[in-house]
């Protein structure tokens, strides 16, 4: 008798645009079914119908739990759980630290941070339960801080230093790995409010390398035996001097 084995859920949020969207593509290609979380539903419902093989569009906001924990309740209910979770979904709001960037600071926290530790709490009984990858999308700012990206570098540093403490805390039953990448050419650069910071920010996209870049290097680490763990890649632009 053969028993059809269960094809591996991935939920991936932030997946509108960007490295989300190109890490949906890339693990749908994989085989893999994958679940779209972003706001911007028009977006992912459009990609989730592209992708095909079950792939699922779900509205849910990062930081409102309710709407991740009716998310999961979805996945749960319509394929059984997560068996890869990837905290993709980010803003980064540079610009100089003082007080008229204060709600660029709370958003970026808010979504950049503490939306990753709500969406993993929520779904974590799933991903024990399935013995999952939890993969955090850090940046090359969780190791260098220039000018201009003290709250966005304090999100990835933290991001850094909870995903290695859920490492060792969640092993052997659960992979943590975190994500480092440089400059990538997506819209993160088009939210930033300061103009100066934002002038800086577009002139590498120049040369930024594109998020497939970034999603082929993640499909590969989930490929792993289990036995095996890539618990940090940093990937940057050849050229890239920070």
């Amino acid at each position: 008798m053969n028993i059809e084995k269960k094809k591996r859920v991935a939920v991936v949020t932030g997946s509108s645009s960007g490295i989300g969207e190109a890490i949906a593509r890339e693990l749908a290609g994989n085989g893999i079914t994958v679940v779209l979380l972003a706001r911007r539903f028009e977006r992912i419902d459009v990609l989730a119908s592209e992708l095909g093989h079950g792939a699922i569009a779900i509205k849910a906001d990062v930081t409102e739990r309710e709407s991740i924990v009716a998310a999961a309740n979805q996945v749960e209910q319509a394929l059984g759980g997560v068996d890869i979770l990837i905290n993709n979904a980010g803003v980064m709001l540079t610009g100089p630290f003082d007080s008229s960037q204060r709600d660029e600071h709370r958003q970026m926290i808010e979504t950049n941070l503490l939306g990753a530790m709500t969406v993993t709490e929520v779904f974590l009984p799933q991903l024990r339960r399935n013995k999952g990858d939890l993969v955090n999308i850090s940046s090359v700012a969780g190791r260098v801080a220039p000018s201009g990206f003290a709250a966005y570098a304090a999100t990835k540093w933290g991001i850094n230093g909870w995903s290695e403490a859920l490492r060792v805390e969640l092993q052997p039953d659960i992979r943590v790995m975190v994500i480092e990448p440089g400059a990538i050419a997506t819209e993160l650069a088009d939210h930033i409010t300061h103009e100066e910071s934002q002038s800086v920010a577009k002139s590498a996209l120049d040369w930024a390398i594109p998020p497939s870049d970034i999603a082929e290097v993640i499909a590969f680490a989930v490929n792993l035996p289990k036995r095996t763990s890539i618990n940090e890649i940093l990937i940057r632009p050849t050229v890239q001097m920070m």
